[in-house]
């Protein structure tokens, strides 16, 4: 497959109404709520984009920015931003609207790696991605460095653990909110957060 489609042609807009039944206990939205509906925007997306079913493999860095209120309507604006051979990289900005108000509030940023898979259930090409405006070149960009530093964390994170030495390392626990059990690495119950 080498033909190539442009990020607008898959551009996903998805917009719900909070009710009360989304809200947890403090009477804000449930993270768990805005996630599922991310997760939603990023496979319609992708799937646009792929031109069939797609699994998502990886989620990084979900920040929640300000809470969202019951009765505001919260709208998805999800876009793949970059694609692989069967992966692609789907931005999504989600927006809170206060209707009253007219008061819109960015709340969430996020990036899904999704997965286009065949029949066979296994990974297939994508169309590439045609890149109409500098903006589009940015996040592809963008999307590519944030592959390379993730590559980098992996690895060097997977070093650090390979070679962890836990009684060298007890130093990092000064000034940490825990307590080693009486007789672990030989101490005798002492607190680190004095």
């Amino acid at each position: 497959m080498s033909d190539f489609k442009p990020a607008s042609a898959s551009h996903t807009v998805m917009t719900e109404l909070m009710i009360p039944s989304y809200a947890n206990f403090s009477g804000k939205i449930h993270g768990g709520i805005v996630l599922s509906l991310m997760d939603k925007v990023a496979y319609a997306c992708a799937s646009k984009h792929a031109r069939g079913y797609c699994v998502t493999v990886s989620v990084d860095t979900v920040d929640f920015r300000e809470p969202i209120e019951v009765g505001e309507l919260l709208s998805l604006h999800a876009s793949v931003n970059y694609v692989g051979r069967s992966s692609m990289v789907v931005g999504i900005r989600v927006t809170a609207e206060d209707v009253s108000k007219g008061v819109v509030r960015h709340t969430n940023t996020s990036y899904f790696t999704m997965v286009a898979k065949g029949e066979d259930n296994q990974p297939r090409e994508v169309p590439g991605l045609l890149l109409e405006t500098e903006e589009e070149l940015r996040r592809y960009i963008e999307a590519i460095k944030r592959i390379e530093l993730k590559e980098h964390y992996r690895d060097a994170f997977d070093n650090e653990r390979s070679g962890l030495n836990l009684d060298a390392q007890l130093h990092l626990l000064e000034g940490r909110r825990c307590q080693l059990a009486e007789g672990l690495f030989g101490q005798e119950g002492r607190r680190t957060d004095k």
